[in-house]
């Protein structure tokens, strides 16, 4: 029996459903304002990507080269994105006051600097509730596809090839 190649849709799924489960964890022990813990979600996916191509190329036995191992994480990236977007859509529907804690983190981290006195913050908050939605998907989409694009590149570069002689054939999928 011949061994199918990994899913880019498998295995998006299963690291957007480990940086879901993190995140609720996050939220629901209320340490959404500790940057580093935020951060530690990157590290996830930058270690997921890897992973994931590294897999992959294993699964066609190392006889992808190094554009179709990028191809696939890059794929990989995109399904996790798209879930992970889905799902804090969904999150801040069902559970708004998450909504607010995000504008009381933001009104905190603004008084934190003092570069801004209590009417600017409120402005700043003003415009943060306006944009809301485009601040959390536009910047789970920016930061998402930058972390896995060079996750992508790193899992690709560092995934065992095996060159292919130009008279072989390659293997059917």
């Amino acid at each position: 029996m011949e061994k199918k190649p990994l899913s880019h849709i498998t295995m998006g799924g299963i690291i957007a459903g480990i940086i879901i489960v993190y995140s609720m964890i996050i939220n629901f022990m209320e340490l959404s304002a500790n940057k580093t813990l935020g951060y530690l979600s990157y590290a996830f996916i930058l270690g997921g990507i890897i992973v994931a191509v590294s897999l992959y190329g294993k699964s066609v036995d190392h006889t992808a080269g190094f554009g179709k191992l990028f191809v696939f994480g890059f794929k990989t990236t995109a399904v996790m994105t798209i879930l992970f977007i889905a799902f804090q859509v969904v999150f801040f529907l069902i559970f708004p006051e998450y909504k607010e804690k995000f504008f009381e983190i933001a009104r905190e981290q603004m008084l934190k600097e003092g570069k801004v006195n209590d009417e600017q913050v409120e402005m700043g908050i003003q415009m943060v509730r306006k944009l809301f939605w485009v601040f959390i998907i536009g910047g789970t989409l920016f930061g998402f596809v930058v972390s896995g694009a060079i996750s992508s590149l790193i899992g690709a570069a560092v995934t065992k090839k095996i060159p292919q002689s130009p008279f072989q054939q390659p293997p059917t999928q």
